[in-house]
Order: structure tokens, then sequence, then C-alpha cells
């Protein structure tokens, strides 16, 4: 295997959750079918993409041509690859980030507004759900503002996204065009075959090939970059580069080449980008932030040149000296670096995978992201025996008598410390202790697909019999997941297999605390209410002692929660 080396371990490893189980498998195939029987509307709610379109409003306010131009990019909309390529936190699990708003399209043209995409919820460990509308506002006039995790992971909010030049990443008349947009040939992605087997280091170039390969030039001047070459890899490329270290206000000077060593770019794709920026009279100036005191410009001049300078800037001020250039245009291709570093192109969605490995046969099954876990049989060391644990009735079973488990729990309760079966059911339910490696693989693999609102997952787990007592490493259940799922579906069914309505995380905070906080629907908290949750003390560490109305009043101030929020105040108040 031939790594990437384009992304630092942790976020490595959230490209790869991301693409694992950002889309689930089921949800790809839902939308397809939708879509490709002529219903847009049908796809868009099989992606989870809300529709936020007055179509006779609209057409009144904006004319027939402006909406028949609507509504023939609407009908060749592919939601689940819109949500595939949406912009996420590639610092962990990979989820969708907040405060970002993708721009498609400009159907009456350059002076008319955008269909545009965004997350619903603002809130960073909030529900998933995107929502379509048409927006007037101006895309290039926004101040950008830090979110959450910025100091960590260098996300900004409030930051549009212009897809309008990148049409492969949501339009299905142009999904072919993506293996030339990420800088390969008609052959082959580049850094793979045409079959998409990762190219080991002795076969990608070690001099420049020239413009005859474009696969090879791609893999030429971004190995170029990724060793920390970037000078050179600037001047392969065939852009000014200036190295001239920068000097700021609050931060101090700045080297652009060491910046540059670790900032993930494409450097091979950045002229051909802007040059179709400036032709779709998006800006001939585009940049992107560095970090709050500076900023990376790439200018495209009269005479067709390319030029790349690190400036000073200050992110609190709106700055309106060129646009701000999508990520799409200038980060490595995601798919590309998620099977360089061990993905199947199997495992992408097949849209990706069409375009990305051309010549790769016929999948012997389905294509997409890989299905949940089963929960299977798991062998375990106990008491210098193997013992075989098993989930049954919704249970972690072990191989032991009453008695035995009796005499166990009395052990423990004299403070002896768990083990073998014992232990593993113990890690299982709590979250802390050793798991067997199988049983953390489930675990880990459940919870993952539960933080991206799988809902579909968590239903097959719970139909092949799985313990719905699992906790996972924070302590947290699967109650403490509900806002980002299903919870019609799924709260019955949880409560009927004994989960505890007021069980407390490793943070001491309940099911009820987390629905308020993090963005919930009020009919999720009017439903554990309904079921006997308590409104008093649902918080945490500094937040000890809260109250169902004090998390509701912080919620109100953060982000102006909906009225039925205080409404189910007085109902909490009836229940306790």
């Amino acid at each position: 295997m031939n790594p990437s080396k384009a992304h630092r371990p942790m976020r490595a490893a959230g490209l790869r959750k991301g693409r694992r189980h950002g889309v689930p498998r089921t949800m790809i195939e839902r939308a397809a079918e939708r879509r490709l029987a002529g219903d847009w509307l049908g796809a868009c709610a099989a992606a989870d993409v809300a529709v936020d379109l007055d179509l006779r409003a609209l057409r009144r306010e904006h004319g027939a041509e402006f909406t028949d131009r609507l509504l023939d990019d609407l009908h060749h909309l592919v939601p689940d690859l819109l949500r595939w390529h949406f912009p996420r936190f590639w610092h962990g699990d990979g989820r969708l980030l907040p405060g970002q708003r993708l721009l498609l399209s400009r159907p009456g043209g350059a002076d008319g507004p955008w269909l545009s995409v965004h997350r619903t919820d603002p809130h960073t460990y909030g529900h998933r759900r995107l929502v379509l509308k048409v927006a007037g506002h101006s895309w290039s006039d926004v101040l950008l503002e830090r979110c959450e995790s910025a100091m960590r992971v260098n996300h900004w909010e409030n930051l549009p996204h212009v897809w309008e030049t990148s049409r492969y990443l949501w339009d299905a008349r142009h999904v072919h065009e993506a293996r030339e947009r990420w800088g390969g040939s008609a052959e082959r992605a580049p850094f793979l075959d045409p079959d998409g087997t990762p190219r080991t280091s002795d076969e990608l170039p070690a001099t420049h090939p020239g413009p005859g390969d474009r696969a090879a030039r791609t893999e030429w001047i971004d190995g170029l970059h990724r060793a920390g070459r970037v000078a050179e890899a600037f001047a392969a490329a065939g852009i000014v580069f200036d190295p001239a270290p920068v000097e700021r206000e609050y931060t101090g000077p700045v080297d652009p080449v060491e910046a540059l060593s670790y900032t993930p770019l494409a450097v091979s794709r950045l002229a051909g980008e802007v040059e179709r920026l400036a032709e779709a009279g998006l800006g001939s100036v585009h940049w992107f932030p560095y970090d709050a005191d500076g900023r990376f410009v790439v200018e495209r001049s009269p005479d067709g040149s390319t030029s790349f300078r690190l400036e000073a800037w200050r992110s609190w001020e709106k700055d309106g000296d060129g646009a701000i250039l999508p990520e799409v245009c200038r980060l490595p291709p995601v798919d590309v670096d998620v099977v360089r570093d061990g993905l199947s192109p199997d495992e992408l969605h097949p849209l990706v995978r069409e375009a990305l490995a051309p010549a790769r046969p016929p999948a012997g099954g389905p294509v997409g992201p890989p299905p949940p876990l089963s929960p299977g049989p798991v062998r375990v060391r106990c008491n210098g025996e193997w013992h075989t644990l098993s989930h049954a009735g919704g249970r972690l079973a072990l191989p032991h008598t009453d008695r035995e488990q009796e005499r166990e729990a009395a052990l423990r309760a004299l403070g002896g410390a768990a083990t073998g079966c014992h232990g593993a059911r113990e890690a299982w339910t709590t979250g802390r202790g050793r798991l067997p490696r199988a049983l953390a693989r489930l675990r880990d693999d459940l919870f993952d697909r539960v933080k991206q609102g799988d809902t579909d997952a968590l239903l097959a787990y719970l139909d092949a019999g799985g313990d719905p007592r699992v906790r996972d490493r924070g302590g947290r259940t699967l109650l403490h997941y509900l806002h980002l799922l299903d919870h019609e579906a799924l709260l019955p069914r949880l409560l009927a297999a004994g989960a505890e309505v007021d069980a407390r995380d490793g943070e001491e905070q309940t099911p009820l605390f987390r629905t308020t906080r993090l963005g919930g629907p009020p009919g999720l908290a009017r439903a554990l209410l309904e079921a006997g949750a308590r409104t008093e003390d649902i918080g945490g560490d500094d937040r000890h002692g809260e109250t169902f109305e004090d998390a509701v009043d912080v919620r109100w101030e953060a982000d102006g929660s909906d009225p039925a929020w205080q409404e189910l105040i007085g109902a909490g108040e009836e229940e306790e």
C-alpha cells in the first residue's frame, strides 16, 4: 500500500470514516431509484434533503424562464452525491460541517439568485439534514467567523462554496467530468491504475513527465508539494509563487513555504480551477484562510498567468478584495486519497467509483459504503477457557448460569474486578473497560453510523437481536444520539427493550439534556418527557444541576429555538 501522505493521521482517519459512514448504502439506493424514475422530490427525501422552494412564487418573482432552468437543474440533481461531497469535519468522524452554504447554480444568469443548499442544524453535533432553497444574497459579501472546533481543524462558519463550475459534484449530466477535474486522464485518475488499484512509489514519475500525460503530471506536481518541495511544485504547475515571509500584526511573521508544507493543497489543479471561475464571471482573484491573521491568494492575470501568495489579513474584518476559493477547487480529491489509504473503490458512491476506476470489473455485489456489521458470536477467554458470547433476544448473552452470574455480581459489590465474560459485558454496558476486539469493532461501527444519522443501521442491529444497552467510549447510550435519528421509529423499540430514559453518560448528561442542547427536535423531547424523563439535574460537569428549563433557555439564546420548546417547559413541570 502506498499511503496518500496528503493528510495527518487524524485527518486521514476522518476521511475514511466520512466515506464509509457519511452516506449509507441504503440512502444511495433509495435516492437513485427515485431519481431514475424521474421523481426528484422523492430522491431528495430519500437523501434527507429538504426542499424549501415555492415554485409558484419563484415564477411570479423571477419569471418562467428562470423557473424552467431551475427545474431543469433539479431534475438532474443527484442529492445523495451532493451529500457525499458536502464539506465535512475531517479530523475525527467525518460529520457534516455546520455554517456552510453550497451555491450550485444561477438559473437566472449572472445577476440572478442562487440555487443553494446548507445544513439546517447550526450545531456541530446536530442533525445532518440539508435544505435546498433559492438565495438572493451576494456570495462574496460574507463575514467569516470561526466555528466551534476551528482552532483545531481550521474550518470556518458562514463560508460559501461556489459549485457552479463544479457540477460534477451534484449534476448527473456532468459526473463523467470528475476524473479529469481531479487531474486525471481519459484512462485513469491520478495515483491510481485504471481499475482503481493504487500505484506504488516505483510507478509514480521520478521526473516531470511533460504535458502529454495529465495523470502523471498531477502525480509529479502534487508529489513535490507533499514531499515539502513547495516552490518546485508551483514552478512545475506554471504558477508564480511568492516565497517571501509575511509580517502579521498579531501573530508575527510566517514563512509561506513552511505554512504550505502542511496545508492540504492540490497545486496541480489551481490554475485550471481559477481559470474556470474567471470564465464564469466569478472573479480573477480568489483566496482562502490560512489562520485568523493570514490568507492565501490565487490571482489570474489578464495575460492568462497565475500567481500565488500569502498575505496578512484580519478574519474579523470584511474584505471585498477577491472572492473565496471553494475547497473543491483547491483540495486533493478525497476519494482518490481514501482509496490510496486502503478503501476499495467498491466502497465508494457508485457514480464516484465509475469515474475513479473506469476499467474496474463489475462488482460481485452491491456497490457503495459497506453495510453495518452483524452482531455475531464472539469468543472470550474466561477463567482459562474459551467461551462464546452471543446476541440473543436483545441481550449480550453469557454462557454462565444464573448462580454464576449472581456470584460474580456479589464479588463486584465487594470491590472485585470483572474479568472474562463478565468483564466483557460490563464494558459493553458501561463504555468502560476492555472489550474483545470483535465486540469493540461492532460497537464502534454501530456508533459511527449512529452519529451520521443512519437509522437503518440501528434498526438492522436491533432486528438482528443486538443489545440496546451498549454504550460508546464516552458512556453514551443509543438514547443519547436519538436527536440525530428517526426517533419515532426507534424510541418505542429502545424503551421496550429496557433502555434507561435517564441514563447518564461520562459527562453526567441525560438524553433529554443532549436533545435540548444539541439541536434535537421538540417532538423527541416531548416523547422523552412522556416516557418519564426527569426535568431536574439533567446536565453534567460544569452544568451540574441544570434543569430542562435552563437547557431550553440556553438553546433559545444560542439559536432562537422553535417556540414549541417553551411550550414543553410546562409539560415537563406537569410530568414532575
